[in-house]
């Protein structure tokens, strides 16, 4: 065996074959696959195999796309057969809530160019003579949707990755991975040790055993999950041509063809998480004790639903585990804190995902970056709050929900509190509905008391509406008061911080006591951060940005920090705090500080050490809600005396305390774009508009600057926009398709009310001439067309007049 490799990867199911074959095809052939036992042991064997494109994220819809086009290539170049069958796949609603979740995906395949598209229920039975149409409200069809065969599958990966010089050992189980000085890692083997530049785990359902080798604990759980084969069915031995997949959601069922008869499958909501304690080394093409008990219930609703099951034999029933994560998708990407590890596990729908798995790890770890945003897959999505226990908790909540809806506006019941401030109890005491972000439970908006302080899940607006109307009326009109731990903050001191961020930050990095807005981009162009860096003193700086993105970011750092003069920490939960805002919030600062907060003593984007309600701070004169406002951080031992200083100083104005939705209002009435939404890789620094944040001729070489110079040139394809949407009772969330008459031209990236101009609004990507003020275009919304205009100037404060005073 081999005793060096530029890249390892462990494990031989789909996942790790798929790695395999990118990273060779891409030209990295000095690549090694190591499986323990023999290639697809474990879950691969045993899948469905069903592949389709439907997602709620459309990057992963759109790399489930690719994964499916892929499978004729393998087949070209490899001879081995993937056992593609594609009679295409149909997606049955039998409640109005369902059907407008189908409107919404049929909406985001328009602007991915699928031919997804509802027909009629005759139609349906026409492509599955086995459902009763009575039962349901309508049918969407996806065209390119089927079943492989797995096996086949793997195995072409595999045969494609040695076409190309990548090398596969069997028999070959990991027994330690070593950190070295060097940045890379030993593979110790029982055949030997190989040096590996990088590693990656895609042990699948020993990718927790394999973690621990290298000291991390994995959040995914192996789930038991049935599926039975009926002997022949009479139904489609007459058909004549192979029944569509299907997927009744309501009945919690999936179901293909099986030869002659149907493979049906279940998400039982009694599930059972497998191998808690650990996978079994000697686990391997086994299957598990089958219990049909646990499925009754799903299997009667089926038989209900498509008779002809019910009529016929049970031929074999399976129970297999396969991997879950902790909200369904994949944790891919480099691990945090961990140099050169990478991963790939909880790949549940390794064979509609696998392809795309595989493409992005190895455009990663060769260009540097994915050529689609992976953030929903992203590991870095999880910290330190994911452990173990955490990731069984909700593994199986996702699991047992995967055909249960899930509504934009719902936050969902297991593995809650995982993180909380010392102000959880007097939030909830105030009415908080609690969200949760990168972990920490956040205040969404505040119920009249807490016994009311519960949400009704809906595609439309909510009961909450009325109450964040009154939230934003008090920032607009007097003073509010929001939390803002979640927000991330990035340290970065030393002799070098200064020439490290000046390369990694776009923008002129700003004076002591200052702060500035600046993007941080992709060597092409990409953003990959939009930040606020202060300056405390000539080598402290603290970066505040997108919590829900702080491990992403904390890898991007990581990934350039010199070897030294410079010292990076992730200071996100060290570093609590509160921000006030509105007409009166100088006011009521001034009340408890004894800091000269005047317009001149701190002016607007000033920051500076203060004492503030008796306790220390830093105290930042910024706000995302347009208004005159200041972000207050404090150690989270003094977030208490901080909240009971202004409080108490706050009683007379009445100081009231909002939560992120009043605060999403605002910003869209100020034509403000958020991180993971409006600004995240998809999107490039001109089309995102925030290239007006760029010193492109500062002396700095920043990473991206070619590319974005270039792109200024030429002139961007696309931009952001914000489009006032003329609805009466529902508002865009995100990926809603804007239209130019009848032609799909962009989608709404986010979207909702705002409460003090009075109107639904959206922002979303256009063509560059579609982008003019006053533009008219249209939004679908769960099925229906709405007006929309192009609005370039913010209906509330065009000038920023309220935020600077």
């Amino acid at each position: 065996m081999e005793t060096h490799a530029q890249v390892v990867v462990i494990g031989g199911g789909v996942v790790g074959c798929s790695i395999l074959y990118h990273l060779a095809k891409h030209g990295w052939s000095d690549v090694v696959l190591l499986e323990r036992n023999e290639l697809t042991s474990g879950s691969s064997w045993h899948a469905a195999g069903v592949i389709h494109t439907i997602n709620s994220d459309p990057n992963i819809a759109r790399l489930q796309g690719y994964t499916i086009k892929l499978y004729k290539e393998l087949e070209d170049l490899t001879g081995q057969s993937c056992g593609i069958h594609r009679p295409g796949g149909i997606y049955l609603a039998s409640t109005p809530e369902r059907l407008d979740y189908l409107r919404q995906e049929r909406a985001k395949a328009r602007y991915m160019g699928l031919e997804t598209d509802f027909i009629s229920l005759e139609h349906a039975r026409e492509l599955n003579p086995l459902i009763d149409p009575t039962k349901y409200l309508g049918a969407l069809f996806e065209p390119v949707d089927g079943h492989v065969d797995p096996s086949g599958v793997t195995h072409a990966y595999a045969k494609g990755a040695r076409h190309y010089g990548a090398k596969v050992f069997r028999e070959c189980p990991v027994i330690e991975t070593r950190p070295r000085r060097d940045g890379g890692w030993d593979v110790v083997t029982p055949r030997g040790t190989l040096h590996a530049e990088i590693v990656v785990n895609a042990a699948g359902l020993w990718a927790r055993e394999v973690g621990r080798l290298a000291g991390i604990d994995l959040p995914v759980q192996p789930m038991e999950h049935h599926y039975l084969i009926t002997e022949a069915i009479p139904e489609i031995e007459a058909h004549g041509r192979e029944v569509a997949v299907t997927v009744d959601y309501e009945g919690n069922a999936y179901t293909r063809q099986e030869h002659q008869g149907l493979l049906l499958g279940t998400y039982e909501t009694n599930c059972v998480p497998w191998a808690v304690d650990g996978t079994p080394l000697d686990f391997g093409h086994e299957l598990l004790q089958d219990d049909l008990s646990r499925v009754t219930e799903r299997l009667e609703t089926a038989f209900e639903r498509m008779p002809a099951i019910g009529r016929a034999g049970i031929k074999k029933v399976v129970n297999g585990p396969f991997t879950f994560g902790p909200d369904g998708n994949p944790l891919i990407g480099p691990v945090p804190g961990l140099k050169n590890y990478w991963t790939a596990v909880g790949v549940m729908a390794g064979f509609c995902q696998g392809g795309g798995v595989g493409l992005c790890m190895a455009e990663w770890m060769i260009e540097g970056e994915p050529s689609v945003d992976v953030w929903g897959m992203d590991i870095a999505r999880f910290g330190e709050f994911a452990t173990r226990d955490w990731g069984r908790i909700k593994s199986a909540e996702n699991y047992s929900r995967r055909f249960i809806l899930t509504y934009p506006n719902e936050t969902l019941p297991a593995g809650r509190r995982q993180k909380t401030t010392a102000l959880y109890d007097r939030l909830a005491a105030k009415g908080a509905v609690m969200g949760v972000s990168h972990g920490l439970e956040h205040a969404l908006w505040f119920a009249p008391s807490p016994a009311e302080a519960q949400e009704t899940p809906t595609f439309r607006r909510s009961n909450a509406f009325p109450y964040v109307a009154d939230e934003v009326r008090a920032v607009r009109e007097a003073v509010g008061m929001i939390e803002i731990a979640n927000y991330a903050k990035h340290q970065v001191k030393g002799p070098g911080a200064e020439a490290f961020l000046d390369r990694v930050l776009a923008n002129r990095l700003p004076k002591v006591g200052r702060l500035t807005l600046t993007p941080m981009l992709t060597a092409k162009g990409k953003l990959y951060g939009d930040l606020t860096v202060a300056r405390l003193d000539a080598e402290t700086f603290w970066l505040f940005g997108s919590g829900a993105a702080q491990n992403m970011h904390r890898c991007w750092f990581e990934r350039h920090l010199p070897q030294t003069g410079v010292i990076y920490n992730n200071t996100s939960d060290a570093l609590h705090g509160l921000a006030i805002a509105g007409p009166l919030s100088r006011e009521l600062l001034q009340r408890v500080t004894r800091g000269d907060v005047s317009p001149s003593g701190l002016r607007f984007r000033d920051i500076r050490h203060m004492v503030v309600g008796g306790v220390p701070a830093i105290v930042a004169r910024v706000s995302f809600s347009g208004e005159l406002g200041y972000e207050i951080y404090v150690a989270p031992q003094f977030q208490v005396a901080l909240y009971e200083a202004l409080s108490e100083a706050g009683a007379d104005p009445a100081l009231r305390v909002y939560g992120g939705r009043a605060l999403m209002s605002m910003r869209l009435e100020k034509n403000w774009g958020v991180w993971t939404l409006d600004f995240r890789p998809d999107f490039t620094v001109a089309e995102s508009g925030l290239d007006a944040y760029v010193a492109f001729d500062k002396p700095a070489e920043f990473i991206g600057r070619e590319a974005a110079l270039a792109e200024r040139e030429r002139g961007p394809s696309k931009r952001l926009v914000t489009l006032v949407v003329d609805t009466k009772d529902v508002d865009c969330v995100s990926d809603e398709p804007i239209f130019d008459g009848r032609e799909c031209v962009g989608y709404v990236t986010s979207g909702g009310y705002g409460h003090t101009v009075g109107r639904s609004l959206a922002m979303g990507y256009v063509p560059t001439p579609l982008a003019a003020d006053g533009t008219k275009l249209r939004v679908e919304l769960l099925g229906e067309f709405y007006d929309a205009v192009v609005t370039a100037q913010p209906l509330y404060d065009p000038d920023g007049v309220r935020m600077r005073n």
